[in-house]
């Protein structure tokens, strides 16, 4: 029988991953009053500074992770790639959280999309490949296409494009000859993701929509709320709650999304943890994701997740301090309403996330205007680069234009996703 108890504040939780999503975890557990230890395989993990004991280890190993467990009071993660074996033996000792099955199940992306569309979820065309003929089947069936490693690959690493099934022998040589998924390119009007946060004893939330731009497969900048038509919204908050119950985890899970130029609402990732497209939720919402996840992990209730004033964040890279004039850290804080986190890494590489600046406003548009303005400050070369150098991009024409699709959904001229007709609300487990 599930035991429902509350960890209560003076416990210790352990997290599986010291990254920067486990660094603001721990500063959010620690604020409620909760000892942390977390396991890394980098002795100079962003979340050795905040912990109180740092387990230096690989995500394979079982012992080290027990080690973890028999300290802790309850177990989550902040990275998804644990070795099954390691995320097994923490269950037996510990609760686990969000549960071994839906790390197990996300972990993968065959495996991942397999399941959405097993249960019904909309997913758009995709093909499991295990060869260069593979890829090449999939691309000349599909047209355009992303090849992508099951496995890894977070911030555009580890995917390769596919304009005609010729490249394909190149794709999988680049993707380590080894089985991925091929995905059809499609046309997206509007990125988005939703956050679900969920209890053992099943009650859940969600957050408003965030708001997510792209480049290079690295998150830009990400602003709540969504700024998108009622309709699409509703559809949003309906689909990722229903994909955290059928899964059956505890604690976070991230749903990106992809409204598409066509009108329809698909499923691109999942994350069981916490997600850089609600860092925002920090200063936006009436409870961080980062509160969230302690809360939801602890069986405590959950904080209420609406937006308390519009926020919006941009991603630093370490190409911020590669540029030949240094960041001004001074000029850009100089922006009202602006915050600069840093995530406590000390060595600065192209596409390694250093941190990010957020700033709140009265509106959407202003914070995300605010953020923009603040990263200009702290490095022009780097805007220039990036291509945000010019006025912030008007949200209700994200990616280009806000579509005649968009209206159509909120005009109920096509319907927005509903779930699966056996969803069933009352059950705690589906997964």
């Amino acid at each position: 029988m599930t035991d429902f108890a509350p960890i209560l504040p003076g416990a210790t939780i352990g997290i599986l991953g010291g990254g920067q999503l486990g660094r603001m975890t721990a500063m959010a557990a620690r604020s409620m009053g909760y000892d942390i230890q977390v396991l890394d395989p980098d002795p100079q993990c962003a979340s050795r500074a905040i912990a109180s004991r740092t387990i230096t280890a690989p995500f394979t190993d079982v012992e080290a992770a027990q080690e973890l467990a028999r300290g802790c009071a309850v177990v989550t993660l902040e990275i998804e790639q644990i070795a099954r074996p390691v995320l097994d033996a923490v269950a037996a000792i510990a609760p686990l959280r969000p549960g071994a099955d839906p790390v197990y199940i996300i972990q993968d992306r065959v495996r991942q999309k397999r399941w959405l569309a097993e249960h019904k979820f909309p997913v758009g065309p995709f093909h499991e490949a295990d060869s260069a003929e593979a890829i090449a089947d999939a691309v000349t069936r599909f047209g355009p296409s992303i090849a992508k490693a099951c496995h890894g690959g977070y911030d555009g690493r580890g995917q390769v494009r596919l304009a005609s099934p010729e490249g394909a022998t190149d794709a999988w040589r680049a993707l380590g000859g080894r089985p991925c998924l091929v995905e059809q390119r499609i046309d997206i009007a509007v990125e988005l993701s939703v956050l679900v946060a969920r209890r053992p004893t099943g009650e859940m939330v969600a957050y408003p929509p965030s708001r997510n731009h792209h480049t290079n497969g690295i998150l830009t900048w990400s602003v709540i709320p969504a700024e998108l038509p009622d309709a699409l919204v509703a559809a949003a908050e309906a689909l990722a709650p229903a994909i955290a119950e059928r899964l059956g985890l505890v604690g976070l899970l991230a749903v990106e999304m992809f409204f598409t130029t066509d009108g329809q609402l698909l499923v691109n990732e999942l994350a069981p943890r916490p997600h850089n497209t609600y860092h925002h939720s920090e200063r936006a919402s009436a409870t961080s994701q980062f509160e969230q996840l302690v809360r939801a992990v602890c069986n405590l209730p959950l904080g209420a997740p609406q937006v308390i004033a519009p926020g919006a964040i941009v991603n630093l890279l370490g190409d911020v301090w590669l540029h030949d004039t240094a960041p001004d850290v001074p000029f850009a804080l100089g922006v009202s309403g602006s915050r600069v986190h840093l995530y406590g890494k000390g060595e600065a590489r192209p596409g390694r996330k250093m941190g990010h600046l957020s700033a709140v406003g009265d509106s959407a548009q202003e914070a995300l205007g605010r953020a923009l303005a603040s990263y200009r400050r702290l490095s022009p070369e780097a805007a220039v680069a990036a291509g945000l150098a010019g006025p912030p991009p008007a949200l209700r024409a994200a990616d280009g234009a806000l579509l005649a699709e968009l209206a159509a959904v909120s005009r109920g001229e096509s319907a927005p996703w509903q779930g699966p007709a056996d969803s069933d609300p009352d059950r705690e487990d589906v997964g």
